[in-house]
């Protein structure tokens, strides 16, 4: 990748995560950010990004990596210190042994990821709090955002998705998704263009026939035969009208009355620009979050 590529692509990856973080109310004056670094591409982008944001941003707040050591054979624990130690970020290393627990409890031949991202997200609240961190950095970006719409809505029945902003089950802890917005090409050409030290997940990444997986192809396969469709689709999501679905505890259908403007018939609308910050001019990304 040249220069002026790169440029480009760093200028958009910023541009889009400042968009998302400001249309979500993701970051306060103050706040302090435990941002969990897997060693994936994803979570590597979104610490390079958040650690820019900090540097320019109006407003202040703390960054401190967090990883979880899981104990998967193989897993190459000397990278990441290395790497933060050579950004002088604050960080810690969190060692548990889910890895055990997983291959223990979950049959031969069944798909881990459920235990295993309940034991890692119980983790990670209960560290946020040890180290006094308000905000849960996740890397997700704009195609996990996609499949976990399209795997609640083909085999859990609802129409949600992972939400730029949560808070947890507990109330204790915000979690954040800095690259709601991004693409994962476009993370995935950054990391490599970074050359950022990529460490691979051999315990859930190499299980076939995984749901998400299969999602992911479709949307991979409309996105090269329908150009544009991804980008509907998440604009869809942030485009809602609950008078035109079919949830009665988000509308009341009952008291639909004749004159009534709320839920009236419409015409399907010309595709609309989300307030998603998409297209807005770089320069008003970090002006206020």
């Amino acid at each position: 990748m040249n220069e002026y590529s790169f440029n480009k692509l760093q200028k958009r990856i910023r541009r889009e995560a400042g968009n998302a973080i400001r249309d979500f109310g993701m970051i306060e004056d103050g706040n302090r950010i435990m941002v969990c670094l897997s060693g994936g591409a994803d979570s590597y982008t979104m610490l390079d990004t958040l650690l820019y944001l900090q540097r320019v941003a109006p407003v202040s707040f703390e960054v401190v990596a967090v990883n979880l050591d899981q104990k998967q054979p193989g897993f190459p624990e000397e990278v990441l210190p290395g790497y933060l130690d050579s950004l002088g970020v604050e960080y810690r290393i969190v060692q548990e042994d889910t890895y055990s627990i997983v291959k223990d409890k979950v049959p031969e031949g069944k798909t881990t990821c459920s235990l295993c991202s309940r034991l890692r997200r119980g983790i990670l609240y209960r560290t946020a709090q040890e180290i006094g961190a308000d905000r849960i950095a996740l890397g997700h970006h704009r195609e996990d955002i996609l499949e976990t719409f399209l795997l609640n809505m083909f085999f859990g029945g609802s129409l949600k998705t992972m939400p730029p902003k949560l808070l947890s089950d507990d109330g204790r802890n915000v979690v954040i998704r800095p690259l709601a917005y991004c693409k994962e090409a476009d993370i995935k050409a950054y990391a490599a263009a970074r050359e950022f030290p990529i460490i691979p997940c051999n315990l859930c990444g190499s299980q076939p026939n995984l749901q998400r997986q299969e999602m992911k192809a479709l949307l991979q396969e409309w996105d090269r035969k329908f150009p544009g469709r991804l980008e509907s689709m998440f604009r869809a999501l942030g485009n809602a009208s609950p008078s035109h679905l079919l949830d009665h505890s988000l509308f009341d259908f009952p008291a639909l009355v004749p004159g009534d403007s709320v839920g009236a018939e419409t015409e399907v609308a010309e595709t609309a620009s989300v307030a998603s910050g998409f297209g807005r001019p770089a320069e008003a990304v970090l002006h206020r979050f």
